[in-house]
């Protein structure tokens, strides 16, 4: 297996993950985005579309310490840098983002 296509599901399975493992806030990350108060980032990290509100930004800085972490862990596994994990990252979450929720171009956030 080549090692761009184990970054992909290492990358791939990190996102699905981190996405599963936060269903226990108060506000969950699938609601967050489909209220329009995240977005995905091209840089592999979540976003505020509406940066007013504390629950999301709870949410947000959660998911993105632990993403942050998996990165990290997978930059090292494959001796390669974390702007390429994370860049990877961010270019299969904005592709495995659902119809409606957000994701963040380069004029801004826009609908998916």
């Amino acid at each position: 297996m080549t090692m761009v296509r184990w970054l992909t599901i290492a990358v791939c399975t990190t996102v699905l993950v981190t996405m599963i493992a936060f269903s226990a806030f108060a506000l969950s990350l699938d609601e967050a985005k489909a209220k329009g108060l995240v977005g995905e980032r091209p840089n592999g990290y979540l976003g505020a579309v509406n940066p007013s509100n504390t629950e999301a930004q709870a949410v947000i800085a959660d998911v993105n310490q632990k993403r942050r972490q998996a990165y990290e862990d997978i930059a090292k596994r494959n001796r390669t840098d974390l702007r390429s994990v994370e860049t990877l990252a961010g270019e299969k979450a904005i592709q495995n983002t659902k119809p409606g929720n957000f994701v963040e171009g380069p004029g801004g956030w826009v609908k998916k």
